[in-house]
């Protein structure tokens, strides 16, 4: 440990936002570079100062601050150079010297207490000595806030948000209603908020507690995918939070509406079918206000949508067959259905599983679209899905937050604040039909930002399987724009000859309806390797992996993906890329490699993006490295190989598809994971030549039909089970599903209702 005192020279670098600063500090005559968070620091102060030394691989020897303390000038010299600093706007070198030459020791007191004496300095005013006051009076108030806030245990970057966006009145915020922080400021949740009203020693029935844990569980539920809670629900796991029995909280719900944070509405099911006798006691479903205002704005730009054309259906299949004659498609009258409703339809929605002909009716409709000289665009959730699109329609899809143009910079990791799409109402996109693909992953946020830049009168397809695992984020939009009952609805049900040659077609459509799975059955493209033991299943998966699959499927080692249903244990994601790395990809003096969290990052290592990140950049580069095109953005499920690790520059390079080349700084690494076993939940919307899957016991609640069902659908030539046949039977009967609390359906029925 290190320990400097001296005075700050220079101010090489700070970020304004939360404060890390490199610091030149001057030290018996010895110059120290000083790095660490100092959101109130100024050159020409004194600072002592603790911590690690440690060596930039470019910038050479520094002190990574873990404590400081900031001292006043005492002695005449010290006043001097800091008042010189640069630190008090207005004065100079020469001034400062003035001023201390005049008062002496006594500068400081006369400048806090009596300022208007500053004007007996030569080239001072009565306006500058008050404001020279005023400014030393600044500097001290923040210094004395972030002395009080870190009493609590607050951080030194979340402390300067709490006094930039209080000021003085923190104090009284602090000491009669912390719970105030949780709603202002971002970075501050209700158990940061609980613990310093506990040091402020709030009791724990406070009505400021319970309102701010209520609130708190209603936000947490979106993690969930829930847009509310049923109000008995709601008030027992915020009493599990709060330890307070919750008959005391019920009357805390009306204040929480008052304050306009929460809706709640009162047993909307038996309100849309008052004819209904249901004896049964009224329930109360509690929104936070922005997930309610969301769904119901969603619900009036959906029915303003939902147009009907005119076109005569007779002479919309006479162009159809003319096309299907073009195109040698031999649709069936399911797909013919969708085209025409296409044609007539403000709104459509196609639905069916695999190799129901989905792709064909999606090309269909485009077919007669062009022919009609329409604008036609298409997207989908994720950049794989997107790509998928591209691939199979032949007409570039794009991902829906690129279609939309997001746009911003975050001001920090946790805050999107400063993103927006630029597609909006006010600068909708120009297009006659939009289609979007994979819609079951589509949350409610992206799916209203969407309608917003829709115009009545174009035509929206929206094309999914309602079978596949709902979306990530809160809502469960597809079902419950088809269970409304207020659009039209195209459900393919036909296997196509040959969809039903594949076996993971007929298998898929089996788990889906609770059927056995005929595993003894000899198939070329669905197989089932028993083994008992999960050290035996790894075995098993990496002799796929590395020998039978890659020749089998013509596709390299890296592009064959192994799912797991699970994180932890045995055969959990943390476990098997461990175990994998070391197999496929092992340690070697020529691979470079970088340690961070506990994962090894080598060159070399397949990865994968774990969070949105629009704002870092990619470029593609010719086979000289020569940059031949660049963008922003790279997605949460993306995949990529390590190229190389610069510990130097302390960067990794990785590679997406399409060859899209991404330099991570190693503090950014935690947005990367070994990708060697991904999480069934994140392959959704992609495809892979081969998967492979482990089958063992697990919490029943992730061991469900639509689970494997999700896995087995995103092989393109083969799905390899590995594992324990009856589990895999467990998988298939085990019909239960996480309900989602959604309101979308009865915001729908409710506009639809109004506007007859």
């Amino acid at each position: 440990m290190a320990t400097v005192s001296g005075y700050v020279e220079k101010i090489k670098y700070r970020n304004e936002e939360n404060g890390y600063s490199i610091l030149s500090v001057n030290s018996d005559g010895l110059d120290y570079v000083l790095v660490g968070t100092f959101p109130y620091i100024s050159e020409g102060d004194f600072i002592e100062a603790s911590g690690r030394d440690v060596e930039h691989p470019i910038y050479g020897d520094q002190i990574q601050v873990e404590s400081y303390e900031l001292k006043a000038p005492e002695d005449t010299a010290s006043m001097e150079r800091y008042l010189g600093s640069g630190a008090i706007r207005g004065v100079g070198t020469a001034l400062a010297a003035r001023i201390v030459q005049r008062f002496k020791a006594d500068t400081f007191r006369i400048i806090e207490e009596e300022p208007e004496r500053l004007a007996e300095v030569k080239g001072i005013s009565e306006k500058m000595a008050q404001a020279i006051s005023e400014q030393m009076e600044s500097k001290k108030e923040m210094r004395q806030a972030m002395m009080f806030l870190q009493e609590y245990g607050i951080s030194m970057s979340l402390a300067l948000k709490i006094y930039n966006e209080y000021g003085s009145r923190m104090y009284s915020i602090i000491k009669e209603n912390p719970y105030r922080l949780a709603d202002d400021i971002q970075g501050v949740g209700f158990k940061m908020a609980d613990e310093i009203a506990q040091k402020v020693g709030i009791f724990t029935d406070s009505d400021f507690r319970i309102r701010s844990g209520i609130y708190y569980t209603l936000l947490q539920s979106v993690a969930n995918g829930h847009t509310y809670l049923p109000q008995e629900e709601l008030l027992a796991s915020a009493s599990e939070l709060l330890h307070v029995d919750p008959a005391v909280m019920e009357k805390h719900l009306t204040d929480l509406q008052m304050e306009k944070k929460i809706v709640v509405k009162v047993n909307e099911e038996k309100l849309l079918k008052p004819e209904e006798d249901d004896s049964t006691p009224a329930s109360r479903h509690v929104y936070a206000s922005q997930y309610y205002y969301t769904e119901l704005n969603t619900a009036r730009m959906l029915h303003d949508l939902n147009l009907r054309g005119a076109e005569p259906e007779t002479e919309i299949r006479k162009k159809l067959e003319k096309i299907c004659e073009e195109e040698r498609i031999e649709p069936d009258e399911l797909q013919i259905r969708a085209v025409v409703e296409a044609v007539n339809s403000g709104l459509l929605i196609i639905t069916g599983g695999p190799g129901t002909g989905k792709t064909t009716t999606i090309n269909t409709i485009i077919r007669y679209f062009e022919q009609e000289e329409m604008e036609i665009l298409l997207a989908a959730p994720t950049g794989r899905a997107a790509k998928r699109m591209t691939e199979a329609t032949g007409y570039e899809a794009r991902t829906i937050h690129r279609l939309l143009e997001l746009t911003g910079v975050p001001s920090d990791d946790k805050d999107t604040s400063g993103m927006h799409f630029e597609r909006n109402e006010e600068n909708p996109l120009d297009a006659d039909a939009i289609i979007i693909d994979e819609m079951s992953m589509v949350d409610i946020y992206l799916m209203h930002a969407l309608l917003r830049a829709v115009n009545p009168g174009t035509r929206l397809i929206l094309v999914g399987d309602t079978n596949q695992l709902p979306s990530v984020g809160p809502g469960n939009v597809l079902r419950d724009l088809i269970a409304s009952g207020a659009f039209d609805v195209v459900q393919l049900t036909r296997i196509f000859r040959q969809a039903a040659e594949s076996d993971i077609i007929v298998n898929a459509h089996r788990i889906n309806d609770g059927e056995r799975i005929p595993l003894g059955k000899r198939s070329k493209d669905f197989l089932f390797i028993r083994r008992e033991q999960p050290d035996a299943i790894i075995s098993a998966m990496l002799t796929l992996v590395r020998e039978k699959l890659p020749n089998y499927v013509h596709a390299d080692m890296f592009d064959i993906q192994i799912m797991t249903p699970m994180r932890k244990g045995a055969l959990g994601v943390e476990r098997l890329n461990t175990i994998l790395q070391s197999f496929l990809n092992p340690k070697d003096p020529s691979k470079p490699e970088k340690e961070v969290g506990g994962t090894i990052y080598r060159v070399g290592d397949k990865v994968m993006q774990i969070k949105n990140n629009y704002q870092i950049e990619w470029e593609t580069r010719n086979r000289y490295g020569i940059p031949v095109d660049s963008g922003a953005g790279v997605f949460n499920g993306d995949i990529g190989i390590i190229r190389e690790i610069n510990t130097f520059a302390e960067e990794l390079t990785v590679e997406f598809d399409e060859g899209k080349m991404v330099d991570y700084s190693f503090k950014q690494l935690e947005e990367l994971e070994l990708a060697y076993a991904i999480t069934i939940h994140k392959s959704q919307g992609s495809e892979y030549p081969a998967v492979v899957i482990p089958v063992y016991s697990g919490p029943r609640m992730l061991m469900t039909r639509n689970l494997i069902y999700t896995a087995v659908t995103r092989a393109r030539a083969c799905v390899c089970l590995v594992g324990i046949p009856e589990m895999l039977q467990a998988m298939v009967d085990n019909e239960v599903e996480q309900r989602r609390y959604t309101g979308l359906k009865i915001r729908i029925q409710e506009v639809m209702k109004s506007e007859l």
